[in-house]
């Protein structure tokens, strides 16, 4: 597929845009994001929640995305990002649905998917996931413009709370849309109902051997 045939949507995502998304639909993003690859940040996120207190960096109706970055500590106090690449999202399965739900996330994302849980919740506030590209760092980290807010420096720093600026990130697919369709979970139900004639096919050719 040429380049041009991408859609192009401005991050954060729109409810509006966020709809109109299905499941495989390939992107680029555009705006800005806000990133973690930590579990210890999401938690501290859920403590806010509880709290009645806002996060450092906003998050409502906006992005939470599971990137992680090889980062280190420019002398103005900002943070210099060398690389950015997706950790795996079903490490954060149980806290996700509440953060989708009490911040009206648009969009979330990283690799590997999100389970039934996070999908209806997904479904219910209108939320896709993006799917970037396992191992894609040097796409991804050419797409960065300029790191504009960090939180919880006490944190590594790929844990810690980052909005940043970007410019024709991805491609990402569509992987989950706002409608409740999962290319995670169509696929593996197809390759579950593939299951048993691959077997049976295998223990023929095992016995013509």
């Amino acid at each position: 597929m040429n380049l041009l045939e991408y859609r192009r949507v401005r991050m954060p995502l729109s409810r509006e845009d966020a709809r109109s998304l299905r499941a495989g639909d390939m992107v680029l993003l555009d705006g800005e994001i806000v990133i973690t690859a930590g579990l210890p940040t999401h938690h501290r996120i859920l403590a806010c929640m509880e709290k009645g207190e806002k996060p450092p960096i906003e998050l409502q109706n906006g992005s939470l995305l599971h990137l992680g970055s090889y980062s280190r500590d420019a002398e103005d106090g900002g943070l210099e990002i060398l690389y950015m690449n997706p950790t795996t999202s079903t490490r954060f399965n149980p806290l996700m649905p509440r953060l989708i739900r009490h911040y009206g996330l648009t969009s979330v994302g990283g690799k590997g998917g999100l389970d039934a849980a996070c999908r209806e919740a997904m479904q219910e506030v209108g939320c896709v996931y993006f799917s970037f590209l396992g191992g894609g760092a040097p796409l991804h980290s050419a797409a960065i413009k300029a790191v504009k807010q960090v939180a919880w420096n006490d944190l590594v720093a790929h844990y810690r709370l980052v909005r940043v600026a970007v410019e024709g990130l991805g491609p990402v697919t569509v992987g989950i849309d706002a409608h409740g369709n999962s290319l995670f979970e169509s696929i593996a139900a197809d390759a579950t109902a593939r299951m048993p004639a691959i077997l049976e096919q295998l223990s023929r050719d095992r016995a013509g051997a």
